[in-house]
């Protein structure tokens, strides 16, 4: 039985609401991968994107190292999970709208505006990465 997901239903689960969980090797051969939560935005056919601050040591893998993974998943039965690998660039400075546009996404209009004024000195930049290898699993596809 193939529990891989089709381009249009990887596609539409990656685009839907979850955390994405992002896995970038550490060149350093004392240190672990990073991982590490983001609120990732994506359409279907396009790169995916997340905010993440600019002086970090995420951002610094990124810039070096110009890979990363990218999963998501539900946390309930029946399982399904996208994980996208490709490359990932740092293309500039995150503006209000797309930063305001993740936490209303992720929080709510009501807490993402708190979330905004909270963290209004940010300096933050906006990551995009090419999907270019797609691995997925739909367990649910066992019930048809």
């Amino acid at each position: 039985m193939n529990l891989a997901m089709t381009r249009d239903e990887r596609e539409s689960f990656l685009a839907g609401l979850h955390i994405g969980v992002v896995a970038i090797d550490d060149p350093d051969p004392d240190r672990a991968p990073l991982v590490a939560p983001v609120w990732i935005s994506y359409e279907p056919g396009g790169n995916v994107r997340f905010v993440t601050a600019r002086v970090s040591v995420k951002t610094d893998l990124i810039e070096r190292i110009g890979r990363l993974t990218i999963l998501v998943q539900t946390e309930s039965p029946p399982y399904k999970y996208v994980a996208v690998e490709g490359s990932a660039t740092v293309v500039g400075q995150a503006d209000e709208t797309e930063r305001r546009a993740l936490a209303h996404r992720y929080l709510g209009e009501e807490i993402g505006d708190a979330y905004m004024v909270v963290t209004a000195d940010a300096d933050d930049v906006v990551v995009e990465v090419v999907p270019e290898i797609w691995r997925t699993t739909d367990f649910s596809k066992m019930l048809t």
